[in-house]
This record gives structure tokens, C-alpha cells and sequence, in this order.
């Protein structure tokens, strides 16, 4: 896969076409590595394990959360919990969160935008797909 564009970063919020080998291909193009999918675009994410999930991590996040009101973290293939300071973080800001494996997280992301619904979505990259 190549460089989604280099400042990691697209300015739109897209469905998500397919993920596997490191990596997400999106609205005609590919990205390796994490990633964020926000209100205001699709941005190279630098977390590779549940354990890098933090408030700095998730600061693009908390940035717009008045604009999103589900967000779904793709943990890897498997499924792991969050931290209970990040999930009371953004229950504060009246986010729901839902932790569950990448691919989980992607279906369910790509059915909410479809359905115009306010989503975000934190994407940990995987090798392979389940």
C-alpha cells in the first residue's frame, strides 16, 4: 500500500473499502497503518496496540466530540478493554464508545455514515483479515 497522502491526512470523512495487510483503503486510495476517521477528515493514526490508546492519542478525537456521537476503536483482531479515564473522558462529552475488533469497528462505521449518523472511528491496522 502506499502513502495516503503525505501529511497523513485526507479532508474528507469516507467509508472504509477494504483493511488487512497493515493497513485501509478509502475513497480510491490506500493507507498503511492506523486510523483516525473523523468529522473533519482521515488522518494517520499512530497507536499499533490497545496499550498506545491514551488521552494524547485520542486527542484529535476529544477535539470534535461535540460533533460525533458514537465512536467505535478497532482494538486489532482481537478485542481488549479501553482505560476507564478515556471512557469517562468521552462519556462526559456524551460519546458513546465501543471497543471492538477492527473489523467489527469497520462494518459498524461504514453502516452509521452510510445511515448519515454522527461516527468516529479509531482504527488499529491488522495483517490479517478475520
Amino acid at each position: 500500500m502506499s502513502d495516503l497522502i503525505n501529511d497523513g491526512h485526507y479532508p474528507e470523512q469516507a467509508g472504509i473499502d477494504a483493511y488487512g495487510n497493515g493497513g485501509f483503503r478509502f475513497a480510491g486510495m490506500s493507507h498503511r497503518g492506523s486510523l483516525l476517521c473523523l468529522p473533519t477528515g482521515m488522518f494517520a493514526w499512530s497507536v499499533t496496540v490497545p496499550g498506545d490508546i491514551t488521552m494524547e492519542s485520542l486527542a484529535p478525537v476529544l477535539a470534535v466530540a461535540d460533533d460525533i456521537d458514537v465512536l467505535l476503536i478497532g482494538v486489532g483482531p482481537d478485542i481488549a478493554a479501553i482505560p476507564r479515564e478515556l471512557r469517562e473522558a468521552l462519556r462526559e462529552r456524551r460519546v458513546i464508545v465501543e471497543a471492538i475488533n477492527t473489523g467489527s469497528a469497520i462494518r459498524t462505521y461504514n453502516v452509521l455514515l452510510a445511515e448519515r449518523r454522527a461516527v468516529a472511528a479509531a482504527l488499529i491496522a491488522v495483517d490479517k483479515v478475520r
